[in-house]
């Protein structure tokens, strides 16, 4: 499978801390093309990653006859713009999540893919890290029994006291780049997807900090996206949840997911909030247990070679695998752009109840 990228540097960025370990790691993909509009920084990226064809357009990668699978890993507001372009040129393709800029231009990818029968993976890599298969297996299982109740808190990461230069665009709102659709996104996606749907959603999502500091300059500037996000409501099995998601990294409790039921509990927790960039440790306990222990995750799920990978890209790696399954064997693993749409529509009701103070059924 034949993968162009487009958004990369040689410097930084989630393209060469993940993307590009991931698929150089399998034998099943190649990377032949990048783009970065530019052009010393497409030639460095080039270079420093032994790929064979640069562009400094995107729309020439896009329309390159050499590219399968178009890799959008660009900031959010130029999602739309490159997203259609590969749809129109029949690609499949890889978006990195959020999908569009808000609900609506979302429904309208999803809407043209969709027509034009477009093969599309959302970047919700989350649901395919081996910890969370394992642990929405063990609730299969029976694991807890029947589900009463789950608690998730964590950490935005950025959207706190401090940001780096190069993240200083998602504090912003307008961008939909926050932490409503970034970390936290990731994690309530994990949860529902594990778990079901929320039935109905109450929601406090508010801007406490004004401003953030940029690490580099030490210069202020105003920052818009919601900072502090709770949620509760009942899933459609019943099951009552709650969620904080707090901007910033903080020195208490970074992730922490409970899931309790009537045989037993689980608690899955990490050093950071985004449950697909830190490893993360399952603690269990049921029937006649008295006390949590770590439950290792079984090496069936474990079908990488996890050798000098970082957990980000190892964990994009399982992504990719189910990708190529999608693709060769008819499967429907890996989240898609009608994912995507489920989700930005939660996302609009959490803000909706938020705005409103009243609970919204979902």
């Amino acid at each position: 499978m034949r993968v162009g990228i487009i958004g990369v540097s040689a410097e930084r960025g989630w393209a060469s801390i993940a993307h590009i370990p991931a698929l150089k790691a399998l034998p099943d993909f190649e990377i032949v093309a990048i783009s970065n509009r530019n052009p010393e920084k497409a030639t460095a990226a080039a270079d420093a990653y032994n790929i064979p064809q640069v562009f400094h357009n995107n729309l020439d990668l896009i329309n390159s006859p050499d590219v399968d699978l178009v890799l959008v890993t660009v900031k959010v507001p130029e999602h739309r713009e490159l997203v259609e372009a590969a749809i129109n040129a029949g690609k499949h393709i890889y978006c990195e999540w959020p999908l569009g800029n808000g609900f609506a231009e979302t429904l309208e990818l999803n809407d043209l893919a969709d027509k034009n029968g477009i093969l599309t993976v959302i970047g919700l890599q989350s649901r395919a890290v081996p910890a969370i298969r394992y642990v929405k297996d063990l609730i299969k299982s029976g694991y807890v029994g029947e589900v009463l109740s789950t608690t998730l808190t964590g950490s935005g990461i950025i959207y706190g006291a401090l940001t780096e230069q190069a993240m200083a665009y998602a504090v912003d709102a307008k961008n939909g780049a926050g932490m409503i659709y970034a970390t936290f996104g990731h994690a309530v996606d994990v949860l529902c997807d594990t778990l079901g749907e929320f039935k109905t959603i109450g929601a406090t999502a508010i801007n406490r900090r004004k401003t953030t500091t940029l690490v580099e300059s030490g210069e202020q500037i105003p920052m818009t996206a919601y900072d502090q996000i709770a949620v509760n409501g009942v899933l459609t099995s019943g099951a009552v949840a709650s969620i904080h998601y707090r901007g910033g990294m903080l020195r208490g409790t970074n992730f922490q997911w409970e899931i309790n039921g009537t045989e037993g509990d689980l608690i899955i927790t990490a050093d950071g909030g985004h449950p697909a960039i830190f490893p993360l440790t399952i603690k269990g306990s049921n029937g006649e247990q008295t006390g949590l222990e770590v439950l290792e995750v079984p090496g069936q799920y474990l079908t990488v070679e996890a050798d000098g990978l970082y957990p980000a890209a190892l964990n994009m790696a399982y992504q990719y695998q189910w990708l190529h399954k999608d693709l060769t064997v008819g499967t429907r693993l890996s989240a898609s752009f009608d994912d995507a749409v489920l989700r930005h529509r939660m996302i609009a009701a959490i803000e909706l109840a938020a705005e409103s103070g009243n609970r919204q059924n979902f």
